[in-house]
């Protein structure tokens, strides 16, 4: 448990959208083994129950739990649905922060930003765009170390700007698309085309 145990109280901090008779499962734990199922190869609700089922003797022994059975796909989905994505971000944050503190070299590596429009993420029935993600990489340890989701009626150049600001980056190195570069930014392209 001692290796989880700092993503484990990040994930403690994610507010519960649940009313208080709807938290059979706590949602530290939840979100826990969401990840580590996607990780391991789970890419839907049922997958995440397949993977707890699977290893619940195991992660009831070593986390302290009681589980006598896996969520309910359709629990899985809810409680994955209404989670306030600044505060998931916000933790995930918090970890590869640890992450990176913990591994970084000295003198450190360099910092990139790049962004990606996320394949089939076009909703046509809600008429939204695609999902444009900036992410933030470090070099040095190869840590995703945060994301930023671009407006829809904007592109990368504020976005990033926002996020070096938000972040705090001074005297870091950091490496951007030619995008970037322009001389007038608010004379910018839109946003690429999914890839």
């Amino acid at each position: 448990m001692t290796a989880f145990a700092p993503l484990l109280g990040l994930l403690q901090e994610v507010p519960d959208h649940r009313r208080a008779e709807g938290k059979v499962y706590q949602l530290a734990y939840v979100l826990l083994f969401s990840i580590l199922a996607i990780v391991s190869g789970g890419n839907s609700y049922r997958s995440i129950v397949t993977f707890i089922e699977m290893h619940r003797p195991r992660l009831n022994e070593v986390f302290g739990l009681t589980w006598r059975r896996a969520p309910a796909h359709t629990a899985i989905r809810y409680i994955l649905q209404g989670l306030d994505c600044d505060a998931v971000e916000a933790a995930f944050r918090g970890h590869a922060k640890l992450l990176q503190a913990a591994h970084a070299k000295p003198g450190g590596g360099s910092l990139a930003i790049d962004g990606k429009t996320l394949r089939g993420s076009f909703d046509a029935f809600r008429d939204r765009a695609a999902a444009h993600l900036l992410g933030l990489f470090a070099t040095d340890t190869a840590l995703v170390l945060a994301h930023s989701e671009v407006d829809e009626k904007s592109n990368e150049i504020p976005a990033a700007q926002a996020l070096l600001a938000e972040l705090g980056l001074a005297g870091h190195l950091v490496t951007l698309d030619a995008l970037h570069c322009q001389r007038k930014p608010s004379s910018s392209p839109q946003r690429p085309a999914p890839t």
